[in-house]
């Protein structure tokens, strides 16, 4: 098995795969007081996530929390549906919206009113949807991170000549330098993405859910792949590129929960502009431009990672424009009907005073109960 696990690691680091023609890793030695990268380097990000998620802690109950508070924002309970065995497995096994015809064979299954097991879905489906104050503090998270990694982004690139001339990104390629702020700027990035990795399963699920599990492996593969063939200059033009729109994105984010609809509009054209101008315009036309058809003039021979590598930037602008699609829908709607709403999230549904006072009778509550119930005095969104 060992000679198995050899031979893969051999195979795949084969200079052939990465490198440019004669030119081999003993050629990235450090000496002479550089350093280059090397893939061994990116194994700290795996425990670092673990400290990313530390902070994350910090910042979504000792920032967002009171933030939310500030806001209006309350931390509202639901109401769990009354225990039933029989509708519990219907709900994980077949579906959480049965038809009406189910409905029907439910409430004679169970003995209950139709009503009744309308209710009961959903308040059950309701158990499902985050709450508003959840949803805010893992925007204000995202934002906090976007914020910081652009602005530190901003603060290791501006003075770098590949920021201003891309074709610096190629100059003396692959006898590229690594800089400490290219080690933590990648580290500080992957970091965050395998976080939200590790975090997947819990976090808020949109019914893009499936895209961000695709960008965040694509993002990771990316970053890996650049920092192994030292693709490091490009790989920092494509993070800051996507950090700077997504800034915005979770700024709206925040004031849509808080209900201020003026500024949460706002941010959300800011943020459209950008991402247009970064995802749409930037990206293909600057950054694949010049990782697709550069390449040929400092190389004659084209290695599997230029394929790898422009294969993944390529998912990535496939996404961008799929987003890019949701965000002129929203628009849309903004301009023709004045509602700018997030398409991705599940709505909460009400469950009407009738059903309130009926749960509250079972309670043995007889005062009160219509403002007790905090699925009636709840619009979160």
């Amino acid at each position: 098995m060992a000679n198995i696990l050899r031979t893969l690691n051999g195979w795949f680091w084969w200079e052939n795969i990465w490198l440019p023609e004669n030119c081999s890793w003993s050629n990235f030695e450090d000496r002479n007081g550089y350093v280059y990268p090397k893939p061994q380097q990116l194994y700290v990000t795996i425990p670092y996530a673990f400290g990313m998620l530390i902070i994350r802690f910090f910042v979504e109950r000792c920032i967002a929390a009171p933030f939310a508070s500030v806001l209006g924002i309350k931390n509202a309970k639901r109401v769990k549906p009354q225990t039933n065995p029989t509708l519990e497995t219907f709900f994980k096994e077949d579906t959480r919206k049965p038809s009406p015809s189910e409905i029907r064979k439910l409430s004679k299954k169970c003995n209950w009113s139709v009503h009744m097991v309308e209710k009961w879905f959903k308040r059950r489906r309701n158990l499902e949807i985050p709450t508003v104050q959840k949803k805010f503090q893992e925007a204000c998270w995202r934002f906090v991170f976007y914020f910081s990694s652009t602005v530190a982004g901003f603060i290791f690139l501006y003075d770098k000549p590949w920021f201003s001339d891309i074709w610096e990104v190629w100059n003396n390629y692959p006898f590229h330098p690594l800089q400490p702020s290219q080690y933590w700027y990648y580290v500080a990035e992957m970091s965050f993405y395998w976080s939200l990795i590790l975090t997947i399963g819990i976090d808020t699920k949109r019914k893009d859910f499936k895209a961000h599990v695709v960008h965040h492996f694509a993002a990771l593969g990316l970053m890996f792949c650049s920092w192994s063939a030292n693709y490091v200059r490009v790989g920092t033009l494509v993070m800051i590129v996507h950090d700077t729109a997504d800034i915005w994105l979770e700024a709206a984010k925040m004031f849509n929960y808080a209900h201020w609809e003026n500024t949460c509009s706002t941010l959300f054209i800011i943020f459209s502009i950008i991402f247009v101008i970064t995802r749409l315009i930037l990206f293909p036309f600057w950054i694949l431009r010049a990782t697709m058809w550069y390449p040929i003039y400092y190389s004659q021979t084209i290695v599997i990672a230029y394929f790898f590598f422009n294969g993944m930037l390529l998912v990535l602008q496939f996404l961008h424009l799929y987003w890019g699609y949701l965000i002129f829908r929203i628009l849309r709607k903004f301009i023709f009907i004045k509602n700018v709403k997030d398409e991705r999230s599940d709505e909460e549904e009400e469950v009407d005073s009738s059903d309130a006072e009926e749960e509250c009778k079972k309670n043995g509550i007889k005062d009160g109960c219509e403002s007790t119930d905090p699925l009636l005095n709840n619009n979160n969104h």
